[in-house]
């Protein structure tokens, strides 16, 4: 029995130290991401910010397109009106009473009425159209200040990305071959808390009798269960899983307070 309790034993140590070299890779990744700073972000804001002018010119042109469309229509609508005002003119000469005759007159006001409104309409339109090419030709240039942003910000985040491509798919694929020699059930559980942890840290060792991660005290009853390795321990207050810095070689620096000097007791002075 007692064999078997040290394999346990074990286990958990080798589990511990995969997991804390795990810690180091991952941690060494976020450095690189941290080099690159902000510049993926601002590469993607800028991709969705030249697809909202590209959107927009769009717009634009579909609305000049809907709007000559519309003075095509009233240009044949002023057409077809002349020709009625040209018939009542026709049917006037061979009027055979007043009333006929106001009748017509009445009807080419009302022609001439709606010839004038869709004029009016046109000009609406023109002048539409005319706002609507400025707002394109604004965008355009817009559009392209974005574009040139955006490829100095790509290059800028290519040549980071060149210096450290090597070194971070290293990383990753030493993270990724020891990710196997931990089971799956503490990994899932490390990847859980290191996703929820501001600095990404999953586990974290004993410092000065405190959580290394949220840096609060630990009772002495659970330090000394963290020294003996006999069970994966979290943190209560933070719920980072802890370990012995000694396990990976992490000595933590002896503060021996200076000997205090002796005070010397001076001779009398005798009177004369």
């Amino acid at each position: 029995m007692a064999e078997k309790k040290s394999d346990k034993e074990r286990s958990v140590e080798e589990r511990l130290k995969s997991l804390y070299k795990l810690q180091t890779l991952l941690s060494e990744i976020d450095r690189i991401k941290f080099l690159r700073g902000e510049l993926p972000n601002e590469v993607k804001d800028l991709e969705d910010e030249i697809i909202r002018y590209q959107t927009r010119i769009q717009k634009f042109t579909d609305e000049i397109a809907e709007a000559e469309n519309y003075c095509a229509a009233k240009e044949q609508e002023i057409a077809d009106r002349r020709q009625k005002i040209a018939r009542y003119e026709d049917q006037i000469n061979n009027v055979r009473n007043n009333r006929e005759y106001a009748f017509l007159e009445k009807e080419k006001e009302f022609e001439n009425l709606e010839i004038e409104l869709a004029e009016k309409n046109i000009r609406e339109a023109h002048a539409k159209i005319d706002q609507k090419h400025q707002d394109i030709e604004k965008a355009k240039q817009d559009l392209s200040d974005q574009e040139h942003t955006l490829e100095e910000k790509k290059r800028e985040l290519e040549e980071i990305v060149n210096e450290t491509r090597a070194q971070e798919e290293e990383l990753r694929a030493k993270a990724k071959d020891l990710e196997t020699e931990i089971d799956p059930y503490t990994l899932a559980a490390f990847k859980r808390i290191r996703s929820n942890a501001r600095n990404g840290l999953g586990i974290v060792t004993v410092q000065r009798s405190a959580c290394g991660g949220c840096f609060n005290r630990i009772p002495p009853q659970r330090q000394l269960e963290i020294k003996m390795h006999k069970k994966v321990i979290v943190c209560e207050y933070c719920g980072r899983i802890m370990i012995d810095g000694a396990l990976v070689g992490i000595t933590e620096p002896t503060s021996e307070a200076p000997a205090k000097p002796k005070r010397t007791r001076k001779a009398p002075v005798k009177k004369a």
